[in-house]
């Protein structure tokens, strides 16, 4: 499920104040990066299944994880995982309390996002 409402696509800002204004909600950039790209994840559980909240970015000037690199976001996606094959965005009916979830932590990384403009 995309969360094109929120409007995070396209926004460019440091890589510092991105991980700033997703750590300090909640999520987490783990493992699931390269010099290029980046992933920070809020896991979600909800009646034994697990579900997470996923804020992509790119590069495009610099490199991650470095302070100074500019990344510009994409869509926000919440996905349903599935053990061993792994998340699932599409064709998937995410429970409203879930999608609510969501919606709140993306409204608060818009505000931190905008507090550091």
């Amino acid at each position: 499920m995309r969360f094109d409402h929120i409007e995070l696509a396209d926004k460019e800002l440091r890589f510092e104040t991105l991980r700033y204004a997703c750590e300090s909600i909640g999520l987490v950039h783990a493992g699931q990066w390269d010099y290029e790209r980046a992933m920070f994840d809020y896991k979600i559980v909800n009646q034994g299944n697990i579900y997470y909240l996923r804020i992509p970015a790119y590069a495009i000037k610099g490199e991650i994880p470095k302070e100074d690199t500019i990344v510009k976001l994409m869509t926000p996606l919440l996905g349903k995982h599935y053990y061993p094959h792994g998340v699932e965005y599409e064709g998937e009916e995410f429970p409203q309390q879930i999608i609510d979830k969501c919606n709140k932590k993306l409204e608060l990384l818009k505000g931190n996002l905008e507090a550091e403009e």
